[in-house]
């Protein structure tokens, strides 16, 4: 579930867990399981050698809107086909961000967007000194 603007944006049990190299999972979330009208189109582009090209949204409710809070991939490089129509977001840049109904910590620094839970050990990119990881 993600919360912003005091409001549920998102809700669903049919979210794709991705695991990266020294990174928190990131959690994408069908595009249908957000609330109509809360992802917007924003500016910028970014590349994952992996993924792809990764495309912007704003998140907005409540009458709050964020800027670039979220991210999702129109066309997928192979292996990642999956994520078509999937949405991930910034988990820090929202009120909260649940995965089973635990209060995830956004992963440090503000371009990675990992979805830490208790799960999860570090150390993760991000952190203070992992630059040149």
């Amino acid at each position: 579930m993600i919360r912003f603007g005091g409001q549920t944006v998102a809700d669903t049990t049919q979210a794709l867990r991705v695991l990266e190299e020294s990174h928190p999972p990131a959690y994408y979330l069908p595009r249908s399981a957000f609330v109509p009208g809360s992802l917007v189109d924003a500016p910028g582009l970014s590349y994952c050698e992996f993924k792809g090209e990764a495309h912007y949204l704003s998140v907005t409710a409540g009458g709050d809107l964020i800027a670039s809070a979220a991210w999702f991939y129109p066309e997928p490089q192979a292996g990642y086909e999956l994520l078509r129509d999937h949405v991930s977001v910034y988990p820090g840049r929202m009120d909260a961000c649940l995965v089973d109904g635990e209060l995830v910590e956004a992963q440090a620094g503000g371009f990675y967007g990992g979805w830490i839970t208790s799960k999860i050990v570090g150390p993760f990119k991000g952190e203070a000194g992992t630059e040149g990881w």
